[in-house]
């Protein structure tokens, strides 16, 4: 039987973050939906989670600003610690590398891997106190083989699998977990704007997008009790891409 944790997502109000956090409120979660500028979605979802009888909260924080970040976990924290973190806040702004701006790589860098730190930081003593915990970090499949015309982002999604590598050995022994989840080509309508459904059905060996209910079943076993042995691993879920 599954105990019922305080759990934090982060973009929850974007596709994938939505099927996270629906996938975490039916395991019994309460669910703390974060967004910055997508905050009336976060709050629907809420809502929609709520109307279903889950406990749920929306709240917004801008993850490139670690002072205010902090004051708004700090905020939640008051309710009790959150045992699970999801961190699948990311933003893309893709240019080979020859033309990329600093500015493009910094807001990629900025939200996906210092966002990570910005979410995990206050968190993570609160945690380690109960001696249970489990933070995945959504990576990408583009962490793990690279892609043109994403150094930024490819960057900033291997970082956050050294990251979760290393906090797993720092807290493996405090009942701590910390897992990367590296998702391929899956079904949004950015990717359906991007991508003909024929281009992908040639460079996925599955021949198909996965679907972000399949990434949240991911995501919600290595933040279950039985995955208390699983940490410091780079999972791909990729349809054999890459």
């Amino acid at each position: 039987m599954t105990t019922p944790r305080r759990a934090l997502v982060t973009g929850g109000s974007s596709p994938l973050g939505a099927a996270i956090s629906h996938h975490l409120a039916a395991e019994g979660h309460e669910v703390l939906v974060h967004a910055h500028a997508g905050l009336a979605r976060a709050e629907a979802l809420a809502a929609e989670l709520r109307a279903a009888g889950h406990r749920a909260t929306a709240f917004a924080a801008d993850l490139t600003d670690m002072p205010a970040t902090a004051s708004a976990l700090e905020a939640l924290l008051e309710g009790g610690p959150v045992q699970i973190l999801v961190h699948n806040a990311g933003t893309h702004d893709d240019a080979p590398l020859a033309g990329m701006t600093e500015a493009q790589w910094r807001s990629v860098v900025d939200v996906s891997l210092n966002g990570f730190y910005a979410a995990l930081r206050p968190l993570i003593l609160p945690m380690i106190g109960t001696r249970w915990g489990r933070i995945v970090a959504i990576s990408s499949i583009s962490g793990l083989i690279g892609n043109r015309g994403q150094a930024n982002y490819a960057a900033a999604k291997a970082g956050l699998i050294g990251a979760v590598k290393t906090i797993a050995l720092e807290y493996a022994s405090r009942g701590v977990t910390a897992n990367a989840v590296a998702p391929g080509i899956i079904e949004s309508p950015a990717v359906a704007a991007a991508m003909p459904r024929e281009r992908i059905t040639q460079i996925v060996p599955a021949k198909r997008a996965g679907r972000p209910e399949e990434v949240a079943a991911l995501v919600g076993f290595l933040a279950s009790e039985a995955a208390g042995y699983v940490t410091g691993q780079a999972i791909a879920i990729s349809g054999g891409l890459g």
